[in-house]
């Protein structure tokens, strides 16, 4: 144990915490930019570490995926673009709160929320590493289907003040990974003769078109009409009464994240989602999420965080990734020559230890860095539209075109912005559509390879794990509703007391 820790320490070079640094800068800066997520920054920047010593290239890849997972937030806040998926749910309060000048304390609150659910899910990874990933081991097609129905579950009643409003942008995203090829068949689907199509929609571009090109039309027509309040970025700190209020929300939401986090393929929109959604069904006051309250910001970055210690633990332990970005740097020590597996506790201790140090230097990094540079970031809203709007449009477009190399994925980015405009006009969830999306993928695989593995046999979901997912998904939708009717009676009942 001692020679274990004293040949990580021997790793803590001047150099190596520089390149965690330097990783989490490149992860927040590509991280906030729309499209191009920690995973495409990984992706790219694992070519530059095959020079380098496996500690050193561990130290940077792991600063990456920490930095490029909370520079999502920032967009999302300040306007209203989520730079990653799993940044969806955080513009729900973040942008609000923003509008009403306080951006800089909705990036405080954010990176705080950040740092915590990082700081916790570390905590998990190094207590319990090898007890959770081997219940996650027992998750297989069945599992996951009844996951990605509880996920759309609380996708709709999360995202919408009607629940039906909520389904139907669900079912929008779910009817849009039917479009290309089938993954188990081969077979076409929707694609109308077109090739562009035979790979399906791009998550990227439609995240793009629904969150940024549908807010520069929101922004075009209101550009003269609605004057924004200025940022007061005097304070970025959001205090300690502001957090001593959230220590609950954080606590609960550092575990759901961390638990998402462990489930392979699961990841940061899931858990930022059941997480949101968990918050605002046990809220005295569910009505004010959505207008830019501290509760909104922190659960879904909290948890969103929480998932990247939560996704290193199958990655060690089982060398199974936990998200696209773990399975890139699966590959990464691959490549070093890192084996990955239940037997790296016995042969190569030392890599696991280095994982836990430079995944908690890498948060506390990421703290400071978002602290120290919120008041720039608040800045941004402040920019004349006439120069935001064409700069957040190229972006855009370079997010689009970036994420495949394809001119199509831009036409995809122009139509989804056109959709996303009229949906929010009309109140149907572009949240739930999205999330859908990337639900529907995974409801539809799982649910093939579960009756094919069971030759037919439905009971296959309705095993033990299964059973407590089902039950989960009728409480998530009953219980709102039975509250609500609670409530309502008993504010009618009072009124009749009044009255007499």
């Amino acid at each position: 144990m001692l020679a274990t820790i004293s040949s990580v320490l021997s790793t803590l070079s001047f150099g190596t915490i520089c390149l965690v640094l330097v990783g989490v800068v490149l992860g927040i800066a590509v991280g906030s930019i729309p499209g191009l997520t920690a995973t495409m920054a990984v992706a790219v920047l694992t070519s530059f570490t095959f020079g380098m010593e496996s500690g050193s290239a561990i130290a940077m890849l792991l600063g990456i995926f920490v930095g490029g997972v909370y520079g999502g937030s920032i967009s999302a806040i300040l306007m209203k673009i989520p730079g990653t998926s799993s940044a969806v749910m955080t513009a729900l309060d973040g942008y609000p709160m923003s509008c009403r000048g306080e951006g800089g304390k909705a990036i405080g609150i954010s990176t705080v929320s950040s740092f915590f659910g990082g700081i916790v899910s570390c905590i998990f990874l190094i207590v319990g590493c090898s007890a959770i990933a081997r219940i996650a081991a027992k998750f297989t097609y069945p599992e996951y289907f009844v996951i990605a129905v509880f996920g759309l579950c609380v996708i709709a009643n999360a995202s919408a003040d009607s629940l039906l409003k909520g389904l139907l942008g669900a079912i929008i995203g779910v009817f849009i990974t039917t479009i290309g090829m089938d993954n188990l068949t081969g077979i076409p689907r929707f694609t109308f003769g077109t090739q562009n199509l035979m790979s399906g929609i791009g998550m990227v571009p439609a995240l793009i078109g629904l969150f940024g090109v549908s807010e520069i039309m929101n922004q075009l027509f209101t550009i003269d009409s609605e004057k924004k309040q200025q940022q007061k970025i005097d304070r970025i700190f959001p205090g300690w009464g502001v957090l001593g209020k959230l220590k609950g929300v954080l606590l609960r939401c550092s575990i759901i994240g961390t638990i998402i986090g462990a489930l392979p393929g699961a990841g940061g929109p899931i858990a930022a989602f059941v997480a949101y959604n968990s918050e605002k069904s046990n809220s005295k006051h569910p009505e004010k999420f959505g207008t830019g309250i501290p509760e909104g910001i922190a659960a879904p970055e909290c948890a969103n965080n929480a998932t990247v210690g939560g996704a290193l633990i199958p990655m060690l332990a089982l060398r199974v990734p936990g998200d696209a970005v773990t399975a890139i740097i699966l590959g990464a020590f691959a490549i070093h020559g890192i084996r990955l597996g239940p037997m790296i506790f016995q042969e190569t201790p030392e890599v696991v230890y280095s994982v836990y140090v430079y995944t908690i230097i890498a948060n506390i990094f990421m703290i400071i860095i978002g602290l120290l540079a919120a008041r720039w970031f608040a800045k941004l809203i402040n920019t004349d539209k006439k120069i935001l709007m064409p700069l957040i449009l190229m972006a855009c477009v370079i997010g689009s075109y970036a994420s495949s190399n394809k001119v199509f994925d831009i036409y995809v980015m122009v139509i989804f912005g056109i959709l996303g405009f009229f949906m929010d006009k009309v109140g149907i969830s572009t949240s739930a559509l999205i999330l859908g999306q990337v639900l529907g993928a995974l409801a539809e695989t799982n649910f093939r390879s579960a009756l094919t593995m069971s030759q037919g046999n439905y009971a296959i979901f309705f095993r033990p794990i299964p059973c407590v997912f089902w039950a989960l998904t009728i409480a998530m939708v009953v219980v709102p509703k039975t509250r609500k009717v609670i409530k309502t009676r008993k504010a009618k009942r009072s009124k009749e007391e009044e009255a007499e």
